[in-house]
């Protein structure tokens, strides 16, 4: 090779090596900063928030509900007690045996033990008791209008209606369409015009009936889905609240708003540290404040919108 071709060559190296640094420079000032990454939230994120708790302090709490001036009454490992809106302390009462659910019709307050339904006044004082129905009973929810008081018994899956002197109206489940209850979990309500819904937890469903116990519409479907019942024995509790239900389940512990048609709406509660096998019993006069009992910790959570 002569020298004259070994100096072009080494000139066009160095233009090759000059051409890549200015090349990489420009692009590196031109290239843009790195974008941070985005997470993209949940599909449908809790739109509650607890705003507070109570604490009863007397024992294991398993049960809530709410009177239409606010009062909260809760219930538990034999005790029944009654807290304002502002969480003050109002009455505590013993009761000889643990409560296992409440209702409030007016200014009546009903809480079932194991085999039987007690009547107490606003005031916490007992007026009357009805009960043992049935052998082998296990009442797990209690409800009441101004007509009616139903109950449900896991024991021999049936839902008793009885009226209000306590007398025994119909037995639903003994015939026609039973209940599946695997566990007991097996909530029941009854609205203004004698309808009565009932978890048939089996099915993962919610069935409204009669007063004789014919269906007259059913929803709810297996499935980790919003509007599905995960797992087994759900929904483990559900209430009436105006326009729909707020339903509790277990193995994926979450609190859920549904409409009128049983259609979801909204989760109150599916990010949290809730026991998975333990659901919150719920309760709500008006749907803007839903109060959760927890057996877990024995507190009632307080959820409000965010």
């Amino acid at each position: 090779m002569n020298r004259k071709l070994a100096t072009w060559l080494i000139v066009i190296i160095l233009l090759i090596f000059l051409g890549y640094i200015v090349y990489d420079v420009a692009f590196n000032r031109e290239k843009p900063a790195r974008e941070s990454i985005s997470v993209k939230p949940a599909e449908n994120p809790d739109k509650w928030v607890v705003a507070g708790t109570i604490d009863p302090a007397s024992g294991k709490v398993k049960a809530v509900s709410t009177m239409q001036n606010g009062d909260i009454i809760i219930g538990g490992d034999s005790f029944l007690v009654c807290y304002n809106s502002q969480k003050k302390l109002l009455w505590n009462r013993k009761t000889d045996k643990p409560v296992t659910a409440i209702s409030v019709s007016g200014d009546t307050i009903y809480a079932a033990t194991i085999e039987t339904v007690q009547e107490f006044n606003r005031d916490g004082e007992r007026i009357a008791e009805w009960g043992p129905f049935e052998d082998n009973s296990i009442i797990t929810s209690v409800a009441s209008n101004n007509s009616h008081i139903v109950f449900a018994d896991a024991g021999n899956k049936i839902i008793m209606v009885l009226d209000k002197k306590g007398d025994l109206n119909s037995m639903i489940g003994k015939s026609g369409e039973p209940f599946i209850i695997p566990s007991p979990y097996f909530d029941v309500a009854i609205d203004h015009d004698n309808n009565i819904y009932v978890a048939n937890t089996g099915n993962r469903r919610i069935e409204k009936r009669d007063l004789t116990g014919r269906i007259l519409l059913s929803f709810g479907e297996p499935g980790t889905a919003p509007g599905a019942f995960c797992g087994c024995c759900n929904p483990a509790h559900f209430i009436l609240i105006p326009g729909g239900f707020v339903t509790a389940e277990k193995g994926i512990n979450r609190i859920k708003v549904l409409n009128a048609k049983g259609e979801f709406t909204e989760f109150v509660s599916s990010v949290n540290e809730f026991v998975p096998s333990l659901p919150l019993d719920v309760a709500s006069t008006d749907g803007k404040i839903i109060y959760g009992a927890n057996p877990a910790d024995s507190k009632v959570y307080i959820f409000t919108r965010k």
